[in-house]
């Protein structure tokens, strides 16, 4: 099996991510299988920049570990990820620049006066680091002419012809002199089943549209402003409309309107603005008016690090509100399931006519995954409850049902008028302030979201159906967690995973069945406090052991692997933060 991890590390500004993406596209338009990480700074230029590609011919699960091929443009560079070489590993560097000192393999290749030589600029060393890289993996040189044009056609034939010069410099290179060790070959290879590679903004934007959504408002902010510029682009094509308002609250304020108006409507932000939007996703439970809020979260609080990723917003997805404002949080676990899941959020949103939080982070929302071509059948469409004839001859937009869910007409319908306030009300949408009146609607508001989490489908189970450990996770953390427990069962320990794609409620029967099948139950997230802990924690009154990383970076399969192993073995796992207090076993 090929498995490769090619890391390139250099200054914002030098070409690295774009680099990164080329690479990617064209080992995904050779027919493996790829995976991405990438880490760039918050300046405007300059800062260390680093981005990951694994590929392989079997389906990839996480960014991996450590690096079979390190590519430096600078000193720094090397100093930050040299520890991440494998010990059979390659560094490519420019000698001019330093020496490195290690027991992986070194190939220097004087990059910058390559440049400088065939295209008299600095400008373009990532294309000469390009082609390094895709001759020592046999990348057809063709397929990498095609990608520049595409790439860079729109700056003319001048731009076009001096990458490709830059390309063939580094081709070239190493054709004159050769690596003494055989890489794996990339080279194109048939393909039994149509693929598409997309980042996870990218995937959740074609979802949202395929969903029905024709009306997006945002305010860009890092890592979500992919889907406001994704949105702008590609929404009108479909007749609908994108704004970009002045601010988080304006944004969240016109979605409400929007779909108030009969329209499905989204915004997507991160932490700083969805602290913003809290008081009006209020407005929207109070008023029952569905709408979608993708929060692509970053390294908090406050500004935080805007360009690392964490799992830090569930509290205040969950339960960020002023009174009992009860919504829906959904995680997806990676790039494919932001298309699908996105789709499944529009539904209950539309269901049960309550605002639904997406949480998403800056890993998956730039991770670039190949996965099969969509199937867009596969979630089908659901659409909000519209009044019968019957129902408008004597109108209650908040009749008191079975499951909480009252139809909703539409402005402009006869008979169908009524207020949305954020006032307390009676069935009919007048203000009423009785004791009565706010009792009920806080339980039919609440129903709704206790129907939800008996929805079908909103988590996936892996491993065997009894373990002496059971991880749960959440979001992102997916792939790592399954490929560090399939590690661990290697080894003999019994695990098994269940991933949350329902945070909030959480699917109760599921979560419950899942306790009781294991020994042990272990909860990981990419935050300090283990925040989804505690609500399972809270809500099942069991013990649990916490696995909490909070350094701005993912979790890769190792560091699972490490974990459960020391679990395994009775010893307190590293990073691990054990419960405070046991808990009863559920009934």
């Amino acid at each position: 099996m090929k498995d490769i991890v090619v890391r390139i590390g250099g200054e914002g500004g030098e070409g690295v991510i774009s680099c990164g993406e080329l690479l990617t596209t064209a080992l995904a338009r050779s027919n493996y299988e790829v995976f991405t990480f990438r880490t760039y700074p918050a300046e405007i230029k300059g800062g260390p920049a680093m981005f990951q590609v694994r590929s392989s011919d079997q389906p990839v699960l996480s960014q991996g570990n450590l690096a079979d091929i390190l590519v430096t443009f600078n000193e720094e560079a090397y100093q930050l990820h040299g520890h991440t070489i494998r010990p059979d590993g390659l560094l490519v560097y420019d000698p001019d620049h330093y020496a490195p000192q290690g027991t992986f393999e070194a190939y220097g290749v004087p990059l910058e006066e390559i440049t400088l030589n065939v295209v008299k600029s600095k400008l373009g060393k990532n294309v000469v680091a390009l082609g390094v890289i895709s001759r020592l993996l046999g990348l057809s040189l063709d397929l990498l002419d095609e990608l520049l044009k595409d790439r860079f056609s729109k700056k003319g034939e001048v731009v076009v012809g001096k990458n490709k010069d830059a390309l063939r410099a580094g081709y070239a290179y190493v054709d004159q002199h050769p690596w003494k060790k055989t890489l794996p070959s990339y080279a194109p290879v048939p393909s039994s089943h149509k693929r598409v590679v997309m980042s996870g903004n990218e995937a959740l934007s074609v979802g949202a549209i395929s969903a029905g959504c024709r009306y997006f408002a945002g305010y860009p902010i890092t890592p979500a402003s992919d889907i406001l510029e994704f949105m702008e682009r590609d929404l009108p094509r479909f007749g609908g409309a994108v704004v970009q308002t002045e601010d988080e609250i304006a944004a969240i304020s016109s979605v409400v309107g929007a779909s108030y108006a009969g329209k499905k409507a989204m915004t997507a932000t991160s932490g700083p603005g969805l602290s913003l939007m809290v008081e009006v996703m209020g407005l929207a439970t109070m008023a029952e008016i569905p709408c979608v809020i993708v929060d692509a979260q970053r390294a908090g609080p406050s500004t935080g690090m805007p360009t690392k990723m964490e799992q830090g917003d569930f509290n205040l997805a969950a339960f960020g509100a002023h009174g009992d404002a009860p919504r829906i949080v959904l995680a997806p676990g990676d790039v494919e399931e932001c298309l699908y899941d996105i789709i499944r959020a529009f539904n209950l949103a539309e269901k049960y006519q309550v605002p639904v939080l997406y949480l998403t982070d800056q890993s998956l929302a730039h991770r670039t995954q190949t996965f099969p071509w969509p199937d867009f059948k596969k979630v089908p469409v659901i659409n909000r409850l519209l009044p019968t004839e019957a129902d408008l001859k004597d109108f209650k937009r908040y009749r008191i049902t079975p499951n909480g869910v009252s139809p909703m007409s539409i402005p402009g319908t006869e008979g169908g008028c009524y207020a949305a306030t954020g006032l307390e009300h009676a069935e009919r949408g007048t203000p009423n302030f009785t004791p009565q009146a706010h009792e009920q609607m806080s339980a039919k508001r609440a129903l709704k979201i206790k129907e939800a989490s008996k929805e079908p489908g909103f988590t996936t189970r892996f491993g065997p159906k009894k373990a002496k450990i059971g991880m749960i996770g959440w979001g992102s953390t997916q792939g790592a967690i399954r490929e560090g427990m399939d590690l661990a069962a290697k080894e003999g320990i019994s695990v098994a995973q269940l991933q949350l794609k329902m945070v909030y409620p959480l699917p109760e029967a599921d979560v419950r069945d899942f306790i009781e099948s294991v020994e042990k139950v272990v909860v990981a997230e990419l935050n300090h406090s283990g925040q989804v802990n505690s609500a399972i924690r809270s809500q099942f009154l069991i013990p649990t052991i916490s696995l909490t990383k909070a350094s701005g970076l993912p979790f890769h399969a190792e560091e699972i692997a490490e974990k459960l192993r020391a679990i395994a073995g009775g010893k307190p796992a590293a990073g691990a933060v054990a419960p405070a207090r046991a808990g009863v076993q559920p009934k």
